[in-house]
């Protein structure tokens, strides 16, 4: 039992089944199916999970029908081929002691033509919410059919070993769309009263029941979105629940946030307040008296977990990206080593962000993600021969890569040329609300502390030095820097910005390491619509600077979009007074103010302001690896001096280069 979490960590009973402990790994699209089956991508994915020692895994959801098709990694729909697949998935999970749950799901309105060919299916035939086609309005045929695809759903799902099914009605999906009255427009047996839209729900619960058997877990999955006036509020939330509670067609209501209408805080990102769901949960608690109550949205750590249940809002916590981003964060807690786990920095990047582009996901501190079958987790095979290694610098490939040959028995050497480890990283999480980066910077260093590296700061390595030292490996992770010249993507034909040598012109990271002197008008030109422009923006307006964001994108935060996180930012820039012009480009700075170009009309425009800060493509930081070629020096190269790229790549290319030695 934890001391540190003793909550956490006492069992609990749901149905016939007895979890290990009170944290479950919720339901989401790892997008992992291949021609519509499990793969070993997926088993070994929900394994390590499971020997990370969470005590319950829900399975991410199966769509029921066709209508419901919503990536191409979802699973086949009404095809029971998938069972002998699902059944390795199933054994990975329990072998392993986790109980197995799997959700299904039914978009509703919302589906995606682009992967189903299929019309959307509806209550009343209104608009999708996630991409702009309509809906049809379903028949009573049609409703029927569907409830019968989620119980043969079921059956296969109790075929393939599963211990139950959780069955969708959140994020205003099919389910809760029936429930609904702004979407239930219906004036037939399936809508106007609480009974009428709850029929089929009831329906699709209680023949579940009579299909699976009683001692089936039966689980409900529910969201709200407080903000909007059309959605279910609270008390009718509770009011459906209590319903489907005393009519014991529900073992457990696992409670999350967000919607179709308020997409983003269906992942929140940093940019949002922690345990988002234990509000919902601790309304749905006061109504139930036979299913138990699960919390889950942003409820990151251990010590979020224990704070929810210690206040009565929830028997269970879900926790999905923390344990996406540390899978044996269930073990090391139970083990009362919550300083040992990696913590998920919530910025959606590769989970969500490619699950946004139709890829399986990822994890951006935690490359093994979607590579178990391959990597492992942290879960590091010994290197035959231990080596001793010389990794140069300490940004996030360099750390990566030091611990990962550290886990393996190397001896390692980590220099770093700066006085903290981190490189233009540790500057992101300098900015507003990035904390967690700085974090996750931490436990970098407990972890190679406790692995015996050999830090060493304020140590500047030349190619003569590396030599001498003669190790038996080379790993340069040397970064990148802002280029000099401004050049701009947008204008390619002009090499160098013209008017930088007038000065006050600085770069991200000046402004970001306090190197810069900026006046109280500040243009900031953001070529990448990432956190680099977007985050700084927000740091100097809550400094007071007046800031204007100059973007050849026609919005700002173009690359935040796959995250969820560019409306959140653009409401926080306007509430501080930032403005910002779309598609243009400066095709002049003057020292006090610069000459914009529209990219929509040719047109030329002036801007007053003391100070240009740039945003743009670094380049590599490489003449040590140039030397070092020079002298015929083996090494490897990774990150930003291999090619300057996003943060994932930099990780994914530290543990790729110690897996390698």
């Amino acid at each position: 039992m934890s001391k540190q979490f003793p909550r956490l960590f006492s069992p609990l009973t749901i149905g016939k089944r007895t979890l290990r402990n009170r944290i479950v790994f919720g339901a989401h699209t790892a997008n992992m199916a291949v021609n519509g089956l499990p793969t070993e991508r997926h088993a070994a994915y929900y394994a390590e999970r499971a020997k990370g020692g969470a005590g319950m895994i829900v399975v991410e959801p199966m769509p029921v029908h066709p209508a419901a098709i919503l990536t191409r990694g979802n699973f086949r729909t009404c095809d029971d081929s998938v069972i002998a697949p699902f059944q390795k998935v199933v054994s990975a999970i329990k072998d392993n002691g986790a109980v197995a749950i799997q959700q299904l799901y039914h978009v509703g309105a919302h589906g995606d033509s682009d992967n189903s060919f299929h019309p959307h299916w509806s209550p009343s035939g209104q608009p999708s919410y996630h991409d702009s086609d309509g809906s049809h309005a379903m028949s009573e045929a049609e409703i029927w059919e569907t409830i019968e695809s989620f119980v043969e759903a079921a059956r296969r799902c109790r075929a393939a070993g599963f211990d139950g099914v959780e069955v969708w009605a959140a994020y205003l999906g099919l389910v809760d769309q029936f429930w609904t009255p702004w979407t239930n427009r219906r004036e037939d047996q399936w809508g106007g009263t609480l009974e009428n839209r709850t029929r089929l729900s009831r329906e699709i619960l209680t023949r579940i029941r009579k299909s699976c058997g009683e001692d089936f877990i039966i689980g409900l999955a529910i969201s709200d979105e407080p903000d909007y006036s059309v959605a279910l509020s609270r008390d009718a939330l509770a009011e459906i629940v209590g319903l489907h509670d005393r009519q014991g067609l529900i073992d457990y209501v696992t409670c999350g946030s967000g919607g179709y209408l308020d997409f983003h805080k269906l992942m929140p990102t940093f940019l949002y307040p922690e345990k988002l769901g234990a509000d919902l949960a601790a309304r749905i608690k006061a109504v139930t008296t036979h299913a138990v109550v699960i919390a889950e949205s942003h409820i990151r750590t251990p010590e979020n977990a224990e704070t929810v249940l210690s206040e009565g809002s929830a028997d269970l916590i879900s926790i999905v990206r923390g344990q996406i981003a540390d899978p044996h964060l269930a073990r090391k807690a139970g083990e009362d080593r919550a300083d040992d786990i990696r913590g998920c920095i919530s910025c959606n990047q590769m989970c969500w962000g490619r699950r946004s582009r139709d890829y399986w996901i990822s994890c951006l501190i935690n490359p093994s993600v979607g590579r178990e079958s391959v990597w492992g987790g942290d879960r590091f095979e010994p290197a035959a021969a231990p080596r001793n290694v010389l990794v140069v610098g300490g940004g996030p490939a360099g750390l990566e890569a030091a611990r990962v040959a550290a886990e393996r028995g190397h001896k390692v050497m980590l220099a770093e040329a700066s006085s903290r480890l981190g490189g233009n990283f540790l500057l992101a999480g300098l900015q507003p609300r990035r904390a967690q980066i700085l974090d996750l910077l931490a436990w970098y260093e407990r972890q190679l502390h406790k692995l015996g590296v050999d830090v060493r700061l304020n140590c500047y390595m030349e190619a003569d030095e590396v030599a001498t030292m003669a190790p038996d490996a080379v790993i340069l992770a040397t970064g990148s820097l802002p280029p000099d010249t401004g050049f701009q993507k947008a204008l390619p034909a002009v090499e160098t910005l013209p008017g930088i040598e007038k000065g006050n012109v600085f770069s991200i990271e000046a402004v970001m390491g306090r190197q810069a002197r900026l006046g109280r008008r500040v243009l900031l030109l953001d070529e990448g619509g990432g956190w680099r422009g977007g985050g700084t923006a927000w740091k100097l307006a809550e400094e007071g600077h007046e800031v204007t964001i100059l973007t050849p994108d026609a919005f700002v935060g173009k690359e935040l979009q796959r995250t969820t996180a560019d409306v959140p930012l653009r409401r926080t820039l306007r509430r501080l007074g930032v403005t910002w012009q779309v598609e243009v480009s400066v095709a002049e700075w003057h020292g006090q103010g610069a000459t914009i170009i529209d990219h929509t009309s040719g047109e030329k425009s002036f801007i007053a302001a003391d100070s240009l800060v740039l945003a743009m493509t670094n380049i590599a930081a490489n003449w040590l690896a140039m030397d070092l070629t020079a002298r015929g020096v083996p090494y490897v190269e990774i990150g930003d001096c291999a090619a300057p790229r996003q943060a994932p790549y930099a990780f994914f290319d530290g543990r790729k280069a110690a897996l390698g030695l």
